[in-house]
């Protein structure tokens, strides 16, 4: 009926496995026969043998017919229901040999015979009850050895599938995490904005509006570069000095904000809202709390095979404002994990005799680096 699959015939996922073990199984069968072949021939002409054609048409009969019969075993040979068990499977294989191997006789033995009558000739053999069980007992030996061979390319088709599997089971799953962490991130952004926006507006007013408009700038900017877990250094700078000014305008004469950025490593590829995440931190902890100037240092540079990344204040102290263990740096450093594992780091330290610095270390992309 139509919708319905015959039972004889190969799923699609059965099909597709055994596209990727049917090259190496039908070599390996291929060069058997010929060996088989040419070993035939050469005791053929050792026995004063005169016709070379005679053992070429045993050994060719023979490699037919057990070619057919092979393949009508697809459907058990590709069952990877029980690779798992290896005697369940090579019990399924062996279950039918004794009928296969009636086949086998069966059908060889006809082709021999009708061929030789077509020629006017006789073929002669030994008793048929001898010739059963020495050509069941090959059959038995031959297919024994292939159920080992494509056995074993199964099991390692499988773990490789497996292991592909994983991997992008993996990635995907870091991908999912990576996407919760950057989406984490803009409610948080969002927050510390307004609340910029809200002790501007008791101050001045004016003041407050210019803010608003910056603040648009550097929400479309956060917005784009949101829809990705990475960026160029440049593109998160433009977001950064965005952010920069805003919080300056809040901040009026309590923070000077040096650059230091080489051209070397504008390209590279740095997590999004990365260096705002940090800049956060030292507004939060350090400026916010102080009513004298604050410098802060934003510098990037290239060194030994990696993009070093800081922000260093002249004023702040880890121990005494918990700088560092906050959700901002948190999220970042998970997100570092998940987009680096262990060629990233996040490290923050005191400097003498007060300020705190922050230093970001990213594998180097050299295929990324400005020339």
């Amino acid at each position: 009926m139509a919708g319905h699959q015959q039972s004889g015939d190969l799923t699609m996922e059965e099909k597709s496995y055994w596209v990727k073990i049917k090259k190496p199984v039908l070599a390996g069968w291929f060069l058997f026969w010929i060996l088989m072949i040419t070993v035939a021939v050469q005791d053929h002409l050792k026995g004063g043998g005169q016709h070379i054609w005679e053992p070429i048409f045993w050994e060719s009969s023979s490699a037919l017919v057990g070619t057919l019969l092979l393949l009508l075993q697809r459907r058990r040979l590709t069952d990877r229901r029980l690779l798992q068990t290896p005697a369940k499977w090579f019990w399924q294989q062996i279950l039918p040999l004794p009928l296969l191997s009636t086949a086998f006789v069966v059908a060889v033995y006809g082709l021999r015979h009708a061929l030789y009558a077509m020629l006017g000739l006789r073929y002669q053999h030994d008793g048929w009850i001898k010739v059963y069980f020495y050509e069941c007992s090959k059959i038995f030996l031959f297919f024994g050895m292939f159920y080992v061979v494509i056995f074993g390319l199964q099991a390692y088709a499988s773990l490789l599938e497996e292991k592909e599997n994983a991997e992008k089971s993996q990635a995907l799953l870091r991908n999912a995490q990576l996407h919760r962490l950057t989406q984490q991130m803009q409610p948080h952004f969002l927050f510390n904005v307004l609340n910029t926006i809200s002790s501007l507006m008791y101050t001045d007013v004016k003041l407050a509006d210019s803010a608003l408009s910056q603040i648009a700038t550097l929400l479309r900017a956060s917005m784009d570069l949101g829809k990705h877990s990475e960026t160029s250094l440049a593109d998160e700078l433009k977001l950064l000095q965005a952010y920069a000014k805003l919080m300056s305008l809040r901040f009026i004469d309590r923070v000077e904000i040096n650059w230091d950025i080489a051209d070397e490593v504008l390209a590279c590829k740095v997590p999004v809202m990365s260096l705002q995440t940090i800049l956060e931190n030292s507004f939060k902890h350090t400026v916010e709390k102080r009513s004298q100037l604050t410098h802060i240092k934003i510098s990037a540079y290239r060194e030994t095979g990696q993009v070093i990344l800081r922000i260093e204040d002249d004023a702040g102290h880890l121990q005494e404002n918990g700088q560092g263990s906050g959700v901002g740096i948190s999220n970042l450093r998970q997100r570092l994990q998940v987009l680096y594992q262990d060629k990233a780091s996040l490290q923050l330290r005191d400097l003498t005799p007060s300020g705190v610095i922050t230093e970001l270390r990213l594998p180097l992309d050299t295929g990324s680096v400005a020339r």
